[in-house]
């Protein structure tokens, strides 16, 4: 089997660079002939295209990214399989899609968005996305890296460290968090809620508004807004410095950072939506918030991102649910329990580790990819 992979690469810190580079890695290990190449670089994709001549060009991405990952590998008569993420609507590229054998998306929510919105349910495959557990792993809380992590984010070794991360916080449920631990606040033992965001315009305006809604519950002493750039090196021992993760997303068609928390022994609190009912075993490995509200919308404004032009207006049949909110008394009632309860925050990271393990290892995932090309397209 060749196997050319199409993502950000060199991968950037970013969830579908991490997607396509374990998967990479995976199929390396597996003794599987893959390149990978950068989903954007059309002469050099060309170029794998000539010599290379690979049973399967794999892209990582979502519905947007059509041009590149499915139409430009099929203008050379090579075989596109797009592995697909959903941004709550797939707008177009319905019809190229649905000419394919299969393509395979990121979890069954993710699934359920794309036959929505007129693909064929029978030309999709889940294939979840991979996590590298050998890095991913639980650390003692003594441990010198550890200790490093939360001295330089200000956490005393006395408090419980509670973590968000993502391009923003506000799209992972940290505003929910936040309501959450105002409610238990002078109940609770003492705690510090850290968001490690992504630097960038759009952050900048969140954060501001994050931090505003902080002080208006009187808790901002206890929230830190890390925004610093960092590499997928350091990511373990960032989730490894918290006591729990708490990240009931708005809109999450996975949630690799809630699968990372698990491999490194950590409870998590997730809602009870979207890619989470995949990754997450309620009262196991995590507790999930009911949803509270859901966010609906009966059109949208498109444009050049989703070839078509600016400001294209699409207006639905039926309103779309384009975000979520998780119950905030669930929140709290959940941080409560895991909060005074050290051993149950064990209990529930050691289940954690053991379900990531088993499920979504990148190793896992890669023998999962081998076979369903064996199954769907012959290609051994």
């Amino acid at each position: 089997m060749k196997v050319l992979v199409l993502y950000d690469y060199p991968p950037s810190p970013g969830g579908l660079a991490t997607q396509g580079d374990l998967l990479y890695k995976g199929l390396l290990e597996m003794g599987v002939d893959a390149h990978a190449v950068h989903f954007e670089s059309a002469q050099e994709k060309e170029w794998y295209y000539r010599w290379f001549e690979p049973d399967v060009v794999v892209g990582i991405g979502y519905w947007g990214h059509t041009p590149q990952l499915v139409l430009h590998p099929q203008r050379y008569g090579v075989q596109p399989i797009p592995w697909l993420v959903a941004d709550g609507y797939i707008a177009n590229y319905q019809e190229t899609l649905n000419a394919l054998p299969f393509m395979l998306v990121t979890s069954n929510w993710v699934k359920k968005m794309y036959i929505r919105d007129g693909i064929d349910g029978d030309k999709i495959e889940v294939l979840p996305v991979g996590c590298d557990t050998d890095a991913f792993i639980p650390y003692n809380k003594d441990d010198q890296k550890i200790l490093a992590v939360r001295e330089a984010l200000g956490i005393s070794p006395d408090q419980l460290m509670i973590l968000t991360v993502g391009g923003d916080a506000a799209s992972k449920g940290a505003q929910e968090v936040m309501q959450a631990l105002a409610i238990i606040d002078t109940k609770a033992p003492d705690w510090k809620y850290v968001c490690k965001v992504w630097p960038q315009p759009r952050t900048k305006l969140q954060n501001l508004a994050d931090l505003e809604m902080a002080t208006q519950l009187g808790i901002e002493k206890n929230v830190t807004y890390a925004t610093n750039t960092i590499s997928r090196n350091f990511m373990p021992y960032l989730i490894g410095a918290c006591d729990i993760y708490a990240a009931p997303s708005r809109l999450e068609g996975f949630g690799m950072p809630q699968v990372e928390a698990g491999a490194c022994g950590k409870p998590v609190i997730g809602i009870k939506a979207m890619g989470m009912l995949d990754t997450l075993i309620h009262g196991e490995t995590a507790f999930m918030a009911d949803v509270a509200q859901k966010i609906v919308v009966d059109q949208v404004m498109i444009g050049e991102e989703s070839g078509y032009e600016d400001k294209h207006r699409v207006v639905f049949k039926e309103p779309r649910t384009v975000d979520y909110r998780a119950n905030v008394h669930d929140i709290a009632n959940y941080l409560m329990d895991l909060m005074t309860d050290g051993a149950l925050r064990e209990k529930m990271g050691k289940a954690a580790r053991k379900h990531v393990v088993a499920n979504f290892d990148y190793r896992v995932v890669a023998k999962r990819f081998v076979q369903i090309m064996n199954d769907k397209l012959g290609i051994r």
